[in-house]
C-alpha cells in the first residue's frame, strides 16, 4: 500500500467511526483502514458506500453484476474478489460470473442484463452516455432506480480507481 493503513483499535480517537464501520461491513477492511489516513473522507466514503451497496433500490443480482464488470473494466482485482461472495449470494453462478470478465459476456446475461453491462461499459471506458442508450435502460427503471444504478456505476467506478492508485490488495 502507498500510504499506511491504520490498524483497528490504534486510533482511540477512530473508534467510534471504526466501529460503525464494522457494523456496516463487518470488518474495517484494508480499504478503510487506508481511509482512516482521512476521518472526514472515510465518514463520507462509508455513507455514500452504505447508501449504494445497502439502500439501494435495484435488485442485489444487477448490482453486484455492475459492481463487478467495473471492476474488471479497471483491472481491480481485490474490488472483484470482495464482490464474488455478493454476487453469489444475489444468486449469479461462478459461470455468470466469469462471463463478465470477458469483452462480450454474450447468452451468459439476460437481454437486460446485457444492457445494463453495455451502460456500465460506456459509463467506465467513455464517460457520455449517449441518449439512445440511456433511453434503453431508463425504459426498463423507476427513477430513482436509474439514479441508483448509475450511481453504483459511477461510484464503484471510484473505489476501485482508489483501490488501484493505493495499492491496496496489490
Amino acid at each position: 500500500m502507498r500510504i499506511a493503513p491504520i490498524p483497528p483499535g490504534t486510533r482511540p480517537e477512530l473508534a467510534a467511526q471504526e466501529a460503525g464501520i464494522a457494523a456496516e461491513r463487518g470488518r474495517v477492511s484494508p480499504l478503510y483502514q487506508v481511509l482512516l489516513n482521512s476521518p472526514a473522507i472515510a465518514h463520507g466514503w462509508e455513507q455514500l458506500l452504505t447508501a449504494v451497496r445497502n439502500r439501494s433500490s435495484l435488485p442485489a443480482d444487477l448490482r453486484e453484476m455492475v459492481i463487478l464488470r467495473v471492476a474488471v473494466l479497471n483491472r481491480a482485482a481485490y474490488e472483484f474478489d470482495a464482490h464474488v461472495p455478493h454476487a453469489l449470494k444475489a444468486g449469479f453462478s461462478e459461470a455468470r460470473i466469469e462471463a463478465l470478465r470477458q469483452a462480450d459476456p454474450g447468452e451468459a446475461l439476460t437481454v437486460l442484463e446485457r444492457l445494463v453491462i453495455t451502460l456500465t461499459d460506456t459509463m467506465t471506458r467513455d464517460i457520455e452516455v449517449p441518449q439512445p442508450l440511456f433511453e434503453a435502460v431508463q425504459s426498463h427503471f423507476s427513477a430513482q432506480q436509474m439514479i441508483d444504478l448509475t450511481v453504483t456505476i459511477a461510484a464503484y467506478n471510484m473505489v476501485s480507481r482508489f483501490l488501484s492508485a493505493m495499492h491496496i490488495g496489490h
